[in-house]
């Protein structure tokens, strides 16, 4: 039975899961266009992993399959399932404590997991602090966190979400998948995203990446005020329209119609110009 103070929702629909394998190449009937990696090479690690729904497919390559659950019975149900299959470890416990580096043990990591919708944000989060570690990562999510994603400048759904995961990693939306795969159907669509990593962070070879993303939640901490208001505080406005214009920026621009490359640019420039002021000297 599901828990829903754990926002389970198992994938109970069997055509829903084969077309899900398909998608991240764990089915025989796909075509394996990932990362060509012996198994020895990488370990599949599965967050959420209720019943061994989508386990068992994950077993069907050679590579270690480590999976992690929080709820006592499904781990114990999990348990029986890896006494058949030598190659499948259970990891009791809750995701966002979960050390991926020490799970891993030198492996590169791929990732799935159907995670709990109400902490989407902080678990990816949680994925990205091990970005280095990580090749894949493949999540079932609600369909309009999904969209956030993958969203371009520009659009409605565009915003620090947006960003933090385009730093990280090249998201794709592979899959909607309706309510009726569920079992309880939750109250809105899902979707599969799948994310190859690295992401942008890789060609912009920023010194301080965690840096960065506050910054990128100061632009966007209201959304629909221009930068130099966003800035007001920090910077004088006759500062921030002179940067700007030296990056070749609107002076009336949003965070929502930079892409992350321009944020990187306009974070550099602006951590260029409070360095030069000096403690003495402040902006």
């Amino acid at each position: 039975m599901a828990r829903q103070k754990l926002g389970q929702h198992f994938l109970s629909d069997a055509g829903w899961r084969e077309q899900i394998a398909r998608a991240i190449h764990v089915s025989p009937n796909g075509i394996d266009i990932g990362p060509q990696r012996s198994s020895e090479e990488y370990c599949w690690i599965e967050v959420g992993a209720g019943h061994g729904e989508m386990t068992q497919h994950l077993l069907r390559g050679n590579a270690p399959v480590y999976a992690v659950e929080l709820d006592p019975p499904l781990i114990n149900r999990l348990n029986k399932l890896a006494a058949k299959n030598p190659n499948l470890t259970v990891i009791p416990g809750n995701v966002l404590q979960t050390d991926l580096r020490a799970i891993s043990a030198g492996r590169r990591i791929r990732l799935y997991g159907n995670l709990p919708y109400y902490i989407t944000s902080p678990i990816l989060h949680h994925f990205f602090s091990f970005a280095e570690l990580i090749d894949e990562i493949h999540i079932v999510i609600q369909e309009e966190v999904a969209e956030r994603l993958a969203a371009l400048p520009g659009s409605k759904s565009y915003g620090y979400l947006s960003v933090a995961t385009q730093f990280y990693a090249r998201p794709e939306l592979d899959l909607q998948i309706p309510r009726t795969a569920f079992d309880p159907p939750p109250q809105v669509a899902s979707a599969l995203v799948s994310m190859r990593l690295p992401g942008a962070n890789a060609a912009l070879a920023l010194p301080d990446g965690e840096a960065f993303l506050e910054f990128v939640k100061t632009c966007f901490a209201q959304k629909r005020k221009t930068l130099i208001n966003n800035f007001r505080s920090a910077l004088p406005p006759a500062q921030t329209r002179a940067i700007l214009q030296s990056l070749q920026f609107r002076e009336d621009a949003r965070a929502e119609q930079l892409s992350v490359p321009q944020l990187a640019a306009l974070f550099n420039a602006i951590s260029s110009t409070k360095s030069a002021a000096g403690p003495d000297n402040p902006t």
